[in-house]
C-alpha cells in the first residue's frame, strides 16, 4: 500500500503559501512566519511595535466582539463580560477548575461536574473552543493585514502537559477561526526550535524548557534524539506567574501607605492603576535598582532588594518543580545539557540566577522570551510547508479518525497529521441503565457530524453486565501502525469484556476527494460546532431530565407539594426548549432547573447522611 505524504495531507502545499506559527497562551498570544528574504522566523508586529496581542475577550451588550488591547481596558469596568485565561477552561469539566473557580470574574457555569465547562456572558453560552477560537479569529485578521496575502493554514502550540481532549479543542478553535491545524505542537519543543536545537539530526541533547508566564509556569525536561522530541517529564504551577509578582509589590505598597485591600476592592479604577504601577516597577527592577513614582500624588518606591525578597518565595516554589521534573524523569541537574529560558517573567534577574545555580549552568536567554514559542512554530509550520530539506517529514494521517457518539457526533481519537504510528486509548460510559452493549462505528473526516463524514467499520461490544449509565467503562482504542493498517479495541475493563477488528481501506483515498473533504471542514466550521453545542446541550438537557425524574419518583414524599409543581413546571419548559433550536435557550433551561433542585436535592442528601450516622438503612 502507497504511504500518503505530508504534501497530499495538507492539500499539496505551495510555495507560496504562507503557513504561520501561532502562541496561543493564557495571558498573550501572538503569530509568526518565516521571513522570505531572511529565511529567519519573526514575529509579526502592528504599527506600534507590540507582537503580542492580549488572550482577552469582550463583549459588549449587543454581542460585538473585541479581543486584544481594548479587551483589556474592560477587566475593570466589565469583568462579567471580559474572558481572560480562556486557555484555562480548555478540556476541563467544572470538577478541574472548582479549586481556582473564584479566580474567574466571569460565571463559569457548573451545571454539569461532569461535563465540560460553559462560560455565560448575558443569555449567551460559550464553550473554551469557542472563546480561543475569537482569539485565534484575531491572530489570523492581524497576520492578514500585516502580511496582506490570505492566511488559512497554522502550527498551533499547546502545554506539553495538555491532554488529548485539550489538544483535540484547540485543533477545534483553529478550525472555527477558519484555520486548517497542520500540526499541534507542544510548547517546549517550539522553544527547542528556536534555538536550532533539534534541527541537527546528529546531535542527542537533554534540555529543560523553563516557562514563566504572565498567569502559569511549567518546566519540561526533553531528551532530542534523531530530531525527535521526547517529553521525559514535565511539572509546574497553573497558578503561578508574573500578574503574582506584581500583586506582591501592590500589596508592599499597601502597607505602606496603610491602605487596605477592601478598600482598593472599592476602587476598582485604583485597583487597576496601582496594579500597572506594580508592572511597570517589575519590568524597571530588571534595569535598576530602584522604582520611584507618583500616583494620586502618593509616593511609591520599591527597591530591586525588597523585590527579589518579595518574589523569593515564588521563585523557591519553581525550582522545586524543576527538582520534581528531574526526579520524574530520573535525571541529576548535571544530566541536563541545555536550559532555556520562555516567557516574559523569566527577565527578571533573580529568575535567571536561580535557575543558573539549580542547574549549574549559565541559561540561554539570547531569544525574545516572549516570541520564543511562536517563532519555533514558525520553523515547524516551514518545515511542513516542505521547505526545509534538511528534516524527514515522517509519513502522516491525511484525515482525522474517531467513533460516533451521542448525538452522531464524531469524536475524534487520531487528528489529521497525526505521525504514523500512532496510538491512543478513551474511555467512555453507558447512556441508559442496564445498558448490554455498545456500537462502535468508526469515521474518517473533519466534520463534527459523523453524517458529514466516511464510514470505515462498525462492531458491537456486547455482553457488558447490566449497570446504571455512566458506572460501565469501556476503553476504546486506536493503534495506526506504520502500513496505514488501523486496529480498533473496544473493552470494558470492570467485567473484561472486549472486542476488536482491523480497518484497511482508511487511506484509499483520492487528492480531490481528500481536498474536498478538507475544503469542507473549514467552510463549514461555524455552523458544524454550532450544530455540536446545539446536540451536547440536548443530551444534557435529556440526561437532567431522566435523573430529575429518577428522583422525584424516588424522593417525592421529602417534597413539599410547592417544590413538586415548581419542579414540574421546570421540567415542561426544559422538555420544550429541546424541542427548539436555540443551544442558549436550552442551557438556559438547564440552570432553573439546577437552580431549583438544588436546595432540595442537598437537603434530601443531608438527610440521608444523617440516618445513616444514626445507623438506619437508607
Amino acid at each position: 500500500m502507497a504511504k500518503i505524504g505530508i504534501n497530499i495531507a495538507t492539500g499539496s502545499l505551495q510555495k507560496e503559501e504562507i503557513i504561520v506559527g501561532i502562541d496561543l497562551g493564557t495571558t498573550n498570544s501572538l503569530v509568526s512566519v518565516i521571513h522570505p528574504d531572511t529565511k529567519q522566523p519573526i514575529a509579526l508586529k502592528e504599527h506600534n511595535n507590540a507582537s503580542l496581542v492580549p488572550s482577552i475577550i469582550y463583549f459588549d451588550e449587543f454581542g460585538n466582539i473585541t479581543v486584544g488591547e481594548p479587551a483589556k481596558d474592560k477587566l475593570i469596568s466589565a469583568p462579567q463580560n471580559t474572558i481572560f485565561s480562556a486557555k484555562r477552561l480548555i478540556g476541563k469539566s467544572f470538577n478541574d477548575i472548582k479549586e481556582n473557580a473564584s479566580f474567574f470574574s466571569y460565571k463559569v457555569i457548573d451545571d454539569n461536574k461532569e461535563g465540560l465547562v460553559k462560560v455565560q456572558v448575558g443569555d449567551k453560552f460559550y464553550s473554551p473552543v469557542e472563546l480561543s477560537s475569537f482569539i485565534l479569529k484575531e491572530l489570523k485578521q492581524r497576520a492578514e493585514h500585516i502580511l496582506k496575502t490570505p492566511v488559512n493554514k497554522a502550527v498551533i502550540t499547546v502545554p506539553a502537559y495538555f491532554n488529548d481532549a485539550q489538544r483535540q479543542a484547540t485543533r477545534d478553535a483553529g478550525k472555527l477561526a477558519g484555520l486548517d491545524v497542520l500540526r499541534i505542537i507542544n510548547e517546549p519543543t517550539a522553544a527547542s526550535l528556536a534555538y536550532g536545537l533539534g534541527l541537527n539530526k546528529t546531535v542527542d541533547k537533554t534540555i529543560a524548557v523553563y516557562d514563566l508566564g504572565g498567569g502559569t509556569f511549567d518546566v519540561s525536561i526533553l531528551k532530542i534524539s534523531n530530531g525527535i522530541f521526547e517529553v521525559l517529564a514535565t511539572n509546574g504551577d497553573t497558578y503561578l506567574g508574573g500578574d503574582d509578582m506584581d500583586n506582591l509589590i501592590v500589596k508592599y505598597w499597601l502597607n505602606q501607605s496603610a491602605i487596605s485591600e477592601d478598600e482598593l476592592k472599592m476602587n476598582q479604577q485604583f485597583a487597576q492603576a496601582i496594579r500597572l504601577k506594580a508592572q511597570a516597577a517589575k519590568i524597571k527592577l530588571s534595569e535598576t535598582d530602584i522604582f520611584e513614582e507618583e500616583l494620586n500624588g502618593d509616593k511609591l518606591i520599591i527597591t530591586r532588594s525588597i523585590f527579589e525578597e518579595l518574589i523569593e518565595p515564588l521563585v523557591t516554589k519553581t525550582i522545586n518543580s524543576c527538582r520534581a521534573a528531574l526526579k520524574d524523569a530520573s535525571l541529576k541537574a548535571s544530566d541536563v545539557e541545555v536550559i532555556v529560558m520562555v516567557g516574559g517573567s523569566t527577565r527578571v534577574p533573580l529568575v535567571k540566577e536561580r535557575v543558573s545555580q539549580f542547574f549549574g549552568r549559565q541559561v540561554n536567554d539570547s531569544v525574545n522570551p516572549d516570541e520564543i514559542v511562536a517563532l519555533g512554530a514558525a520553523i515547524q509550520a516551514d518545515i511542513l510547508a516542505g521547505n526545509n530539506k534538511e528534516l524527514l517529514l515522517l509519513d502522516v494521517t491525511p484525515l482525522s479518525l474517531g467513533i460516533e457518539t451521542m448525538g452522531g457526533l464524531m469524536d475524534v481519537l487520531i487528528p489529521r497529521n497525526s505521525k504514523i504510528p500512532h496510538s491512543i486509548s478513551r474511555q467512555y460510559t453507558t447512556y441508559k441503565d442496564g445498558q448490554g452493549g455498545i456500537k462502535i462505528s468508526v469515521f474518517q473526516g473533519e466534520r463534527d457530524m459523523v453524517n458529514d463524514n466516511r464510514k470505515l467499520a462498525e462492531f458491537n461490544l456486547t455482553g457488558i453486565p447490566g449497570m446504571p449509565a455512566g458506572l460501565p467503562k469501556v476503553e476504546v482504542s486506536f493503534l495506526l501502525n506504520a502500513d496505514g493498517i488501523l486496529v480498533v479495541k473496544a473493552k470494558e475493563l470492570r467485567s473484561g469484556v472486549a472486542q476488536s477488528i482491523e480497518v484497511r481501506s482508511q487511506l484509499d483515498l483520492t487528492d480531490d476527494t481528500l481536498e474536498k473533504m478538507l475544503l469542507d471542514s473549514i467552510t463549514h466550521a461555524k455552523e458544524d460546532i454550532a450544530t455540536r453545542a446545539l446536540v451536547e446541550a440536548r443530551t444534557e438537557g435529556e440526561q437532567l431530565l431522566s435523573t430529575t425524574e429518577k428522583f422525584i419518583q424516588k424522593n417525592a414524599s421529602l417534597l413539599s407539594s410547592d417544590e413538586l409543581v415548581l419542579t414540574a413546571s421546570a421540567m415542561q419548559a426544559l422538555q420544550l426548549a429541546l424541542t427548539m433550536n436555540d443551544k442558549d435557550l436550552i442551557h438556559t433551561k438547564i440552570e432553573e432547573l439546577n437552580e431549583l433542585s438544588r436546595p432540595y436535592a442537598e437537603r434530601v442528601m443531608d438527610m440521608a447522611v444523617s440516618n445513616a450516622m444514626k445507623g438506619k438503612v437508607i
